[in-house]
């Protein structure tokens, strides 16, 4: 196994770094004292632009992981790695296309009731079926492409926060019959509290990025 290029590790950064904006601005959209100050718009304009980062950095990933979509004689943990990265860039692009529609509805009726985004189910299940993927990477680690490329930390918070997800997106179900959210309480903290463990994750993978 040699050491990553510089190439390498300045992608590695970037990608950490990605997450983690993208995770700051997901937990400060959630929060109702930050809505209230910057307004519908405001507020769907920081889950738009941390979509964006979270695609930029899912790109990142992807690209780096194994190099090439499985074949054959690909390893196990190699292939559940690819997938896990596919899965979530998909995840992302949802999520660019959920937070979009939420802010234009916002900037076209920005005082309208329960205007603004809701946690998207197909981002948040893409999210969860590739955390799960990274997970069972992560039992074999030693055989992936790059060793530091999933951790046991990385991959359980990422895991949780892709749970805390599905929560939100269960609690941001409209119920036919009143127009209401499901729950909520559990849209905003799913989120925020998924923003969170994303954050934790992007933060402590850097350590393993070589200085230089």
């Amino acid at each position: 196994m040699t050491a990553p290029g510089a190439a390498t590790i300045r992608r590695l950064r970037r990608e950490a770094w990605g997450f983690a904006v993208g995770s700051l601005c997901f937990l400060v959209g959630a929060l109702p004292p930050y809505a209230a100050w910057v307004g519908a718009v405001g507020a769907n304009l920081t889950f738009f632009i941390g979509s964006l980062f979270f695609t930029t950095a899912g790109f990142i990933q992807l690209s780096l992981s194994g190099r090439r979509p499985p074949h054959g004689d690909t390893n196990r943990a190699d292939r559940a790695d690819w997938w896990a990265a596919a899965v979530q860039f998909l995840g992302t692009l949802l999520f660019n296309v959920s937070t979009f529609a939420a802010l234009a509805a916002a900037i076209a009726r920005p005082d309208a009731v329960g205007v603004g985004w809701r946690p998207d189910a197909w981002g948040s299940l893409a999210f969860l079926v590739a955390s799960t993927l990274a997970v069972i990477a992560t039992k074999d680690r030693g055989r992936l492409w790059d060793p530091d490329a999933r951790t046991w930390h990385g991959t359980w918070l990422n895991l949780a926060g892709s749970v805390a997800f599905g929560a939100s997106a269960v609690g941001a179900y409209v119920l036919p019959a009143t127009g209401d959210l499901l729950s909520e309480y559990w849209a905003n903290l799913g989120t925020m509290l998924g923003a969170v463990c994303f954050f934790v994750a992007a933060l402590l993978s850097r350590r393993t990025i070589p200085a230089g």
